[in-house]
């Protein structure tokens, strides 16, 4: 199991210090404008640090309004995407996060949860789309609807130029959950990764040794019942297929319509037994804590937290001694 730390790309000298500090020996790392050409150079900074890179995420590179939708322009952003599976692979890196939602990840203004912690939190009255630099607000933000139909076309589409390529350089797309997994957000429906049955249908449809799943189980919890399964069945589901390569571990107060997301102890979520799962499927993929809230102490206090109580947990389970006090 590789658990990593997430890094933003203007990361410094002190905050590959600080995952030093943590006993945590890989990063994740979100670039967002850096242009292509620069995954090497970012590889060898982190490996100058005695660290390694588990995964580049190229934020451009997901949720493509014009792959997803079907838009002008969709066959020079899926050239783009080849591009950049060829940078990963150059680079000695086998894996990569992917999304497919139109319109980003949707959030209302922030709410504060245990403590006054600033969180993110979702409420269908007053959300808005938000990826990288675009806002997506009211019920059609693109013009129009886009069918359930539409989405899985276009799906197929993008995985059928892409997949041969990502096979040919043995890179492995994990698909992020549709964040959070409603039917319908924005006038586009979202019948794909909403859902255990959705993933289901798409890893039985593009049988490949290339596309996998990337876990949020924070998203999982967002859907609740809706998702088909808990999340501790999904672990051991896409487990038992060979398709679990990445896992993000954080918590919500409840289930969708409505959830404010929360330290990784203080939500509705188990996750000392979703953390027994990951270990009891022998799960050998890239583990992060995801989405903390903002704490007294800045983001280093921030980030201590959940990967001081990931590590716990999973020394207690490895140790097959009784959970921490307090852990459910």
């Amino acid at each position: 199991m590789k658990l990593s730390f997430q890094i933003s790309e203007d990361f410094t000298d002190e905050d590959l210090d600080f995952v030093h500090q943590l006993g945590v020996g890989y990063v994740s790392v979100n670039l967002i404008t850096r242009p292509a050409g620069s995954f090497g150079a970012v590889n060898q900074r982190i490996e100058n640090a005695g660290l390694k890179i588990a995964n580049i995420g190229y934020q451009r590179l997901r949720n493509i309004p014009e792959v997803t939708l079907g838009l002008p322009g969709r066959d020079e952003k899926i050239a783009e995407f080849v591009d950049g599976l060829k940078e990963l692979a150059d680079i000695g890196l086998d894996y990569t996060t992917y999304a497919h939602m139109a319109d980003g990840v949707w959030e209302s203004p922030k709410k504060s949860t245990r403590g006054g912690a600033i969180s993110r939190h979702f409420d269908g009255a007053d959300a808005e789309g938000i990826w990288i630099d675009k806002r997506y607000r009211g019920s059609l933000p693109h013009g129009r609807a886009y069918s359930a139909t539409e989405i899985w076309d276009n799906f197929r589409y993008f995985m059928d130029k892409v997949i041969p390529v990502a096979e040919d350089l043995g890179v492995r797309l994990g698909v992020h959950p549709d964040d959070p997994p409603v039917p319908v957000l924005g006038g586009v429906a979202r019948p794909i990764f909403s859902s255990l049955p959705g993933y289901a249908r798409a890893l039985d449809e593009v049988d490949s040794p290339s596309l996998g799943v990337c876990l949020c189980l924070g998203t999982w919890l967002e859907g609740g019942d809706g998702m088909g399964a808990s999340p501790v069945e999904a672990v051991e589901e896409f487990a038992r297929r060979g398709k679990l390569w990445k896992i993000h571990l954080r918590n919500v107060s409840s289930p969708l319509p409505i959830f404010t997301e929360t330290f990784v102890d203080g939500g509705y979520g188990d996750i000392p037994a979703m953390v027994r799962a990951i270990d009891r499927v022998g799960f050998d993929g890239i583990l992060i804590a995801d989405h903390v809230p903002e704490t007294v102490g800045g983001k280093y206090a921030a980030w201590a937290f959940p990967v001081g109580y990931i590590k716990g947990l999973l020394d207690a389970v490895r140790s097959e001694q009784p959970m921490p006090s307090g852990a459910r």
